[in-house]
């Protein structure tokens, strides 16, 4: 059984949010809602938009915008609400489909991805969640959420959106967004047919004494001042110059969206990574089979050299690798070498290796027989059980 404790209520985190905005009402400066609008006016339902319409960053892809109605601006970012973002690359054409969840500070652009999939026989669509990418409006605070499960509504409706004339649905997560993919497809039984993590951030990287002290230092700083910025004068940009055409890599994207330097990381933000750390740790019942990718090494370099471009920069993969267990009861973990943070996008034939990586799991444990769902659930040891023990 999931632990409630563990899947916030929304309703009452929506009453909370209420009333610390009413609270705020009464701070001096405070931003306060349109005056125009009459207090009693009846709350528009969240909703999608009429239909879907041409992208702006990706040539012949389209797009569709999800409005949260139900979720209101921070009093700092002005009037209005939050929105997330549909991609596709064409109209549906299969019976399968894929929902793939973006990292953070990024947004989808990797068209070669969703290429591959429907190459498999898979419908893909990417989604920019809200506060990123296309979704990201003016005046609103990149990135920040103070719980994952903040997502599980945008994703439902997503879900909901992609599920008419489709007998399987697949969720794939990168990093950030490999964390939340976790998450979601642990609390959202019987929903999908597999689970792909491309460097899911499951575990939090640096010393053991960082590691310790980061939980309770976010906790208290996201009580006094969750929306703070973290001073970034030293953000290494190494890693996004691999990557970018412009500099060491390949890749050609907004770099407004997806920025060489990481965006403010605000205490709120790290308190939700580390909650989400903390469940994966006491162990996922991903009801589905999961292929784990990372690279097969991490370093640390700041400047360039070959690791810069065979490495991960940004994750410690060894952690990621000692957690991969944890996630459920069907688990193939592959560490490719030379791989970079984001797998899908290191040199050819890495990522060749990581898309035939996924041909193969996809053959034998999704389409195929070699996994059955709901595997004696309840008669096998909890995957988090040893831990702890």
């Amino acid at each position: 059984m999931d632990n409630p404790a563990a899947q916030p209520n929304k309703a009452s985190r929506r009453d909370l949010a209420q009333m610390i905005s009413h609270w705020r009402s009464w701070l001096p400066g405070h931003v306060g809602p349109d005056e125009t609008v009459a207090a009693d006016q009846p709350a528009v339902e969240p909703y999608w938009a009429d239909q879907w319409t041409p992208d702006r960053l990706l040539d012949g892809a389209e797009t569709l915008t999800y409005h949260l109605t139900d979720q209101p601006h921070l009093a700092e970012e002005g009037p209005g609400h939050l929105v997330t973002t549909l991609v596709r690359l064409r109209p549906p054409r299969h019976r399968r489909a894929v929902l793939y969840i973006h990292g953070w500070n990024e947004y989808f652009f990797q068209r070669h991805v969703a290429e591959f999939w429907d190459e498999l026989g898979y419908d893909f669509y990417g989604v920019d969640l809200h506060r990123y990418g296309r979704s990201l409006q003016d005046g609103e605070l990149p990135g920040y959420i103070e719980a994952i499960e903040d997502y599980y509504e945008e994703l439902d409706a997503c879900v909901d959106q992609i599920r008419p004339g489709h007998s399987v649905i697949g969720l794939i997560g990168h990093s950030t967004g490999g964390l939340t993919a976790a998450l979601y497809a642990h609390d959202r039984p019987k929903t999908f047919a597999g689970v792909v993590l491309n460097a899911p951030w499951i575990d939090m990287q640096g010393s053991a004494l960082f590691r310790a002290l980061t939980p309770p230092v976010m906790k208290a700083l996201a009580l006094a001042s969750p929306t703070m910025a973290f001073p970034s004068a030293s953000d290494n940009d190494l890693y996004g110059r691999t990557l970018h055409r412009d500099s060491y890599g390949e890749w050609d994207y907004d770099l407004t969206l997806k920025r060489h330097e990481s965006q403010p990381v605000r205490p709120g933000w790290l308190r939700a990574v580390t909650r989400g750390h903390d469940r994966v740790a006491e162990g996922l019942h991903i009801d589905c089979p999961v292929l784990m990718v990372t690279s097969a090494r991490s370093s640390s370099v700041k400047q360039w050299c070959p690791e810069a471009v065979s490495t991960d920069l940004a994750l410690d993969v060894d952690r990621l690798a000692a957690r991969a267990h944890q996630l459920g009861w069907h688990v193939t973990l592959v560490r490719l070498a030379g791989a970079l943070h984001d797998v899908s996008l290191s040199a050819l034939p890495v990522r060749q290796r990581f898309f035939d990586e996924i041909r193969r799991w996809d053959l034998a444990y999704v389409r195929g027989r070699g996994f059955q769902r709901g595997f004696e659930i309840d008669s096998v040891a909890d995957p988090g059980e040893a831990d702890r023990t």
